[in-house]
């Protein structure tokens, strides 16, 4: 991936990386079209955004807070969290949650904090996700460890201080420009908005 070497400071061949891109694309695209989900995941700072925006644009779930371990391994007891949050917001809607007493009320308040704060994202998932889009699989670790262990395919951006193998589609480039993020994010959304438009 690396064309060569100013000032320490690796530069990435670009032809590489619109391979990478190209080859993203195309599988992204038969994955919607055959209705599978695409998970994004990006919890480092300059990401976060991005992957906010293309999972909104394509209607995907996210996680751009910590990821927490098993979110993929453990999957029914993730969804058992969510289903205690549904439960909590039909006290709410309910009017169960006034005629609480005020303690019982902060409690109930945190509770429900807590879980949309780490799983808001996902919320909608009903099954596990068809494959991951991953910014910095360094960074992200964890999720890629799962992916894989789970045979999930994982396509990520990463920088030339990632391990590409552990990466079924790797994505040459910049993992720490929000520009660059951007960018490849943008293109991976239009992909899975295409296939969504054949499925």
């Amino acid at each position: 991936f690396i064309y060569g070497k100013r000032n320490t400071i690796h530069i990435i061949d670009l032809k590489t990386t619109v391979r990478g891109l190209v080859r993203a694309n195309h599988y992204l695209k038969r994955v919607s079209s055959t209705g599978g989900r695409v998970l994004w995941v990006g919890t480092k700072r300059s990401a976060r955004e991005a992957v906010r925006a293309v999972a909104a644009r394509t209607g995907e779930p996210y996680v751009t807070g910590r990821w927490l371990g098993g979110t993929l391994t453990n999957f029914e007891t993730i969804r058992s969290r969510l289903r205690r949050l549904r439960e909590l917001e039909d006290e709410e809607a309910s009017g169960v949650l006034g005629a609480m007493k005020k303690k019982a009320q902060a409690r109930h308040h945190t509770e429900r904090k807590k879980i949309l704060k780490n799983l808001e994202g996902i919320r909608e998932m009903e099954e596990l996700p068809a494959c991951l889009v991953v910014v910095d699989p360094r960074h992200e670790q964890i999720a890629v460890a799962e992916a894989n262990k789970m045979r999930i395919p994982v396509i990520a951006l990463l920088d030339t201080d990632c391990d590409p193998d552990v990466v079924d589609l790797p994505i040459p480039g910049n993992d720490d420009a929000m520009r660059s993020i951007r960018l490849i994010l943008d293109r991976l959304a239009d992909a899975v908005e295409e296939g969504g438009k054949v499925g």
